[in-house]
C-alpha cells in the first residue's frame, strides 16, 4: 500500500503542471470504483457521506468525517483531499485542532470554506476568514498535505468577484496551495482568477465546461461533486417507478454484477 507520504508527494505533482479531474466517491466502494478507472486523485464529498447517512450535507459530525476519511484512505493507494467544510470550527485554534485530526487520518489534501453555515451572514469577515487559513497552514506543518482555499460566494449567494479575488489571493498569501471558488459562472470568470492567484494552482467544479475548454483556461484542478447525485437520480427514478406505475424499467439502467465486482477487484 501507498503510504501517506507517497501520495502526497504524487498529490502536489500533480498541481505543478496540466490539467486533472478530481471525482468525489461518498464511499469506500465507489472509491475503489473510481482508482479502478485511472483516475490519479479523488476527493471526499460531505453531502454524498451524509446522505448515505441519512442526513442532509452539513449535518455529520467531525468524528464521523475524520472516520470516513480514514476509510477512504485506507482503502485506495490514490491521493485523497478532504472536503473538510468550514474546519468544524469557526476560531482559527479550532480549525487548526481540526486539520491535525485530518492530517493524522491520512490524507493527501483538504480544503477549508468560509462558509459560516448562517445563510443570512454566510461568509466569515475578511480578516476571520485569512486567519483560518493561516491556522490550517501552520497545523499541515511538515506534513506535505496540500492545502486547498475556498472562496464561497459565488456558491452561497454572495456573487461579488472583486471580493472572491480579495479573498483567494490573501488566502494565497495565508499558504494556501490550491485556490478554489465554487460556481464561478463562466470562462471569463475563471480565467480572471486564475491570472489573480497565479501561479498558485486553481481548482473549479465541474459544470458544462469540458476538461479540454478548463484545462485551457489554466485550470488546474478540476472537482467533480455531482456524482453522488448522478447514483441517487438513477436510484430515485427507479424507485419512484416501482412505487407510482408498478413496473420495472429502471433495473434496465442498472449496472451488471459482473461489471461491479471488476472494477471493484481492479481497483483493489
Amino acid at each position: 500500500m501507498t503510504s501517506p507520504a507517497e501520495k502526497r508527494a504524487a498529490f502536489r505533482a500533480l498541481h505543478r503542471e496540466g490539467c486533472f479531474v478530481m471525482p468525489n466517491p461518498w464511499d469506500v466502494g465507489s472509491a475503489i470504483a473510481l482508482q479502478s478507472l485511472g483516475f490519479k486523485a479523488i476527493a471526499s464529498t460531505s453531502a454524498g457521506m451524509a446522505w448515505a447517512m441519512g442526513r442532509p450535507d452539513g449535518a455529520v459530525t467531525r468524528e464521523a468525517v475524520l472516520s470516513h476519511l480514514a476509510a477512504l484512505a485506507a482503502a485506495t493507494h490514490i491521493p485523497l483531499n478532504a472536503d473538510f467544510e468550514n474546519g468544524f470550527a469557526d476560531d482559527p485554534e479550532g480549525v487548526a485542532a481540526s486539520v491535525s485530526l485530518a492530517v493524522d487520518a491520512g490524507v493527501a489534501g483538504l480544503s477549508i470554506e468560509d462558509f459560516t453555515g448562517d445563510p443570512a451572514a454566510p461568509l466569515y469577515d475578511f480578516t476571520l476568514a485569512v486567519e483560518r487559513i493561516a491556522a490550517a497552514r501552520e497545523a499541515i506543518g511538515a506534513s506535505g498535505v496540500v492545502l486547498t482555499a475556498r472562496a464561497e460566494g459565488f456558491l452561497r449567494g454572495r456573487p461579488d468577484l472583486d471580493e472572491i479575488l480579495r479573498r483567494l489571493t490573501a488566502f494565497a498569501d495565508a499558504g494556501a496551495d490550491c485556490l478554489y471558488a465554487p460556481l464561478l459562472p463562466g470562462e471569463a470568470e475563471i480565467a480572471t482568477v486564475v491570472r489573480a492567484v497565479a501561479p498558485s494552482p486553481v481548482n473549479v467544479l465541474a459544470d458544462s465546461l469540458p476538461v479540454a475548454t478548463l484545462a485551457g483556461l489554466g485550470v488546474r484542478r478540476i472537482s467533480v461533486g455531482s456524482l453522488a447525485r448522478v447514483a441517487w437520480g438513477g436510484f430515485l427514478d427507479a424507485a419512484r417507478e416501482i412505487a407510482n406505475a408498478g413496473t420495472f424499467g429502471g433495473f434496465s439502467r442498472g449496472a451488471k454484477g459482473g461489471d461491479i465486482k471488476a472494477a471493484l477487484t481492479a481497483g483493489a
